[in-house]
């Protein structure tokens, strides 16, 4: 067994062959990369000092070329005996895992230092998820989706194709009403809302990506589309969230007349000041706004909170 300097030590159960812990090596005792290792293991930030039994193997990850340990440009996977080699890039590249961390982290306006603590992490090996391919365990993924007020499966990119809210219902839940100030806090987060419209085939529901301004919500879409149909009527607008680590969740329905922004100080104004670029693409030049008439929200919890 050889290791370097930012390998992943894991640990196996040897009868299912799962990760039961994995930490960073960050102290080699030899030149040679053999063991024992200093390892930070990754469900309690602590370093140890390791000499891998027959359940351990180690997980290469991405070096700079030219390291000793290993043949440049190259990456190997040791199990037991065995070796695996394939080509690989040369320096370090973010997995998606490290690119929905860093994502969500500044989303939310939360800095490493910040989102670390509340994961009981160092920032450094936060730092390290983010920037690498890494691999790290469930309890480090469970702390870091708390963190984040997210969920594992969302993280690993998980349930992509599915819809929300098919984990268990709370035991004890309690469903309380919002106030029109929680209302707009929370329709303020911005990011994508659906509004529903009549068309001549029906009524229709589709997804927008949205802004606020002032009480107004407003979108840009196409002069032929369906969310152009809300022009001139009554319409309903509606965000929620949905935690399905927790069960928990809330929902914020806002009915309104809506109307297109034509002002072209308005318009300029909102296209320098938009928060994300329609995730539809295509030219979206056509701006609606929907002023809120009626403004009402729903939260579900544990009732003992």
């Amino acid at each position: 067994m050889r290791a370097e300097l930012g390998d992943q030590l894991v640990i196996e159960s040897p009868k299912t062959g799962t990760t039961r812990r994995d930490g960073e090596i960050v102290g080699l005792h030899h030149a040679d990369g053999t063991p024992p290792y200093d390892v930070r293991w990754s469900d309690t930030d602590e370093v140890t000092l390791v000499f891998p039994g027959p359940d351990a193997h180690v997980r290469h990850l991405q070096h700079a070329p030219g390291s000793t340990n290993e043949p440049s440009g190259r990456i190997t996977a040791e199990r037991g005996g065995e070796s695996d080699s394939t080509p690989r890039e040369a320096g370090p590249s973010p997995g998606d895992l490290g690119r929905r961390v860093a994502a969500e982290r500044e989303r939310q306006g939360l800095s490493r230092e910040e989102t670390a603590r509340r994961a009981a992490m160092a920032p450094d090996y936060l730092a390290y998820l983010e920037e690498r391919q890494a691999d790290p365990s469930l309890a480090t993924l469970i702390r870091l989706a708390s963190a984040l007020g997210t969920s594992v499966a969302a993280l690993r990119g998980g349930g992509i194709d599915l819809p929300p809210g098919q984990g268990h219902a709370l035991l004890h839940p309690e469903l309380r009403d919002l106030s029109p100030d929680e209302c707009r806090a929370l329709l303020s987060t911005h990011g994508v809302g659906r509004v529903a419209v009549s068309t001549p085939e029906g009524p229709a529901v589709v997804p927008v990506n949205y802004e606020v301004i002032e009480d107004a919500i407003v979108y840009r879409t196409m002069p032929d589309s369906v969310p152009a149909a809300a022009v001139g009527a009554e319409v309903a607008f509606e965000v929620d969230h949905v935690d399905e680590a927790m069960s928990q969740g809330w929902s914020v329905l806002l009915v309104g007349p809506a109307r297109v922004v034509t002002e072209h100080d308005v318009v300029r104004r909102l296209a320098e000041h938009v928060h994300t670029e329609p995730w539809a693409g295509g030219k979206r030049e056509m701006w609606v706004s929907i002023q809120p008439k009626r403004l009402t929200g729903r939260r579900i919890r544990p009732a003992d909170q």
